[in-house]
Parts: structure tokens; C-alpha cells; sequence
């Protein structure tokens, strides 16, 4: 049975290049970002950063760039298999509404879970936060997360394209949609 008490807002970050992968490599989550949303109150849980440690590709230059995060780091990190019996173990993810901008993060969760044999950590329901957001501000279009958080008056918090501030900054929007739709 689905759980509706809470929403996971989840942010991934996977290994990334300038072109296309080098050969042999491909896109490997190397940090889930996590963030429960209380769908009574719309608070937001405490942030979380789970890395995670690729098995096929390397962080490449571009990728740290981008997020940040250096091939030390994210090589002290657990493995995807871990990290997915972790979100089922300390977030229920399994059975819990679970939610996104956009739905590359689900796409990828469901690649690479097929990929390495590795158990969906998620339950059947997921909510994608860009078409939502776009959907309840009536825009003719969707937009990207920093333009979203524009036109709702809130500023990023954290450093964009990290796993647990951008879900943390989603989080946000989705807690103001929710109540939006509330009233």
C-alpha cells in the first residue's frame, strides 16, 4: 500500500561529458539527492546527499564542472545497489509517492536498475514537478528548474546541479504547488 504521508522530491546527478560517452563508459548515477516533503504541512525534510560510487564511466573533467563533485568523492561512495536498498530502507521509497523535475531522473533509475539487475527502490507513483509546475502557473511551456524557481520568487539555495540542494530547491516548488492546488 502507497503511504501518501510524505513525497520523496529526488535529484540525481549522473557522470556526464562535454560529447558523447567515451567508449565502453555511460551514464552512471554518482549522487542521489533526497529531500521528504510533508504533504500536510508542506514542510521540508532534511536534505540528503547519497553518493554514489559508478562501476562503468569515470567523472570526467566537464562533470565536475557542472556538479562539482570529483571522482575522489563519489569513490567513496556506496554502490547503486546499495544506495537503492538504502532509499527503500530509510525513506520507504518503495512505498511512498516519489517525485522529480522532469523525468530524466526516473528514466535513469529505471536504466540503470535494468542495467545492473538492482531492484527499483521506488514505488509505482511518481510526479513529475516540471510539467506540474507548468500545469498549476499555466505556462505555455515547461521550464527549467532555475527558471521555475525565478518565476515563483524563490532563490536557489545551495549550489545548482548538486543532488540534494536541487532537491531540496524542487522540494520547495512542490510543497508550494501542493498547497496551492489545496486552496
Amino acid at each position: 500500500m502507497i503511504q501518501l504521508d510524505q513525497v520523496l522530491v529526488v535529484d540525481v546527478e549522473a557522470t556526464c561529458w562535454e560529447t558523447a560517452p567515451p567508449p565502453g563508459q555511460r551514464n552512471e548515477i554518482i549522487e542521489i539527492g533526497v529531500c521528504p516533503v510533508d504533504v500536510a504541512t508542506g514542510e521540508r525534510g532534511e536534505r540528503r546527499s547519497i553518493l554514489v560510487r559508478p562501476r562503468h564511466s569515470e567523472v570526467s573533467p566537464f562533470c565536475t564542472e557542472l556538479t562539482t563533485l570529483t571522482a575522489a568523492q563519489v569513490a567513496d561512495g556506496v554502490t547503486f545497489a546499495e544506495a537503492c536498498a538504502l532509499l527503500r530502507r530509510e525513506f520507504r521509497a518503495d512505498r511512498r509517492v516519489w517525485a522529480s523535475y522532469g523525468d530524466y531522473d526516473r528514466k535513469q533509475f529505471e536504466r540503470q536498475c535494468a542495467a545492473e539487475g538492482v531492484r527499483y527502490p521506488f514505488g509505482p507513483r511518481h510526479v513529475n514537478v516540471k510539467t506540474l509546475f507548468a500545469l498549476v502557473r499555466a505556462l505555455p511551456r515547461e521550464v527549467g528548474m532555475s527558471e521555475a524557481l525565478k518565476i515563483a520568487g524563490r532563490p536557489l539555495d545551495g549550489t545548482h546541479h548538486r543532488g540534494h540542494d536541487d532537491a531540496w530547491n524542487i522540494a520547495g516548488l512542490f510543497a508550494e504547488l501542493v498547497c496551492t492546488l489545496r486552496t
